[in-house]
């Protein structure tokens, strides 16, 4: 296993779609476990293909508290999203040294394949939620800062240019 290099918030490649996953192989797996280490050497809840330069649909999610609880998925999507929100600081090693707050809905129903090329929908509450939903995001070429205000965005990639470069 791996811990590879996050692409910067410049790079096209994070604010496009990903390229979905036609079966579950042993590459996607070992894309995967690369994935999971990179994740837990940041430390964070999750990660997304794209953000390390794999145009995949592939993320990790682990927001259990006591670790070692991956979920990997494949061409996630959310199959149903609940009203009720919940804000959460939002971070991402692509635009480091800055976080906003983002508000989400509290829990959402997700469709995607397993590591064992099975379809699976798995109900997601909380911070795990907020993770999943925000790995979707970066599959689908979004970085949480494109939820906030066009000024809010720029203040915050200003920010973390100049954080980068001291």
């Amino acid at each position: 296993m791996t811990v590879r290099p996050f692409i910067a918030y410049t790079d096209p490649r994070l604010h496009r779609p990903a390229e979905p996953v036609a079966e579950i192989t042993e590459t996607v797996r070992m894309i995967w476990d690369d994935m999971t280490d990179t994740m837990e050497a940041m430390p964070g809840v999750g990660l997304a293909a794209p953000q390390i330069g794999i145009m995949l649909r592939l993320a990790v999610v682990d927001a259990s508290e006591k670790r070692g609880e991956v979920v990997r998925m494949a061409n996630p999507e959310v199959l149903h999203a609940s009203v009720k929100l919940r804000g959460h600081d939002e971070a991402s090693p692509n635009l480091p040294g800055v976080f906003a707050k983002i508000e989400r809905p509290r829990a959402v129903t997700v469709r995607f394949l397993n590591d064992q090329g099975e379809i699976e929908e798995r109900d997601f509450v909380g911070l795990w939620a907020t993770s999943v939903q925000h790995q979707i995001d970066h599959l689908n070429g979004k970085v949480y800062v494109d939820h906030l205000s066009p000024l809010r965005r720029k203040m915050l990639v200003q920010k973390s240019g100049k954080l980068a470069r001291r």
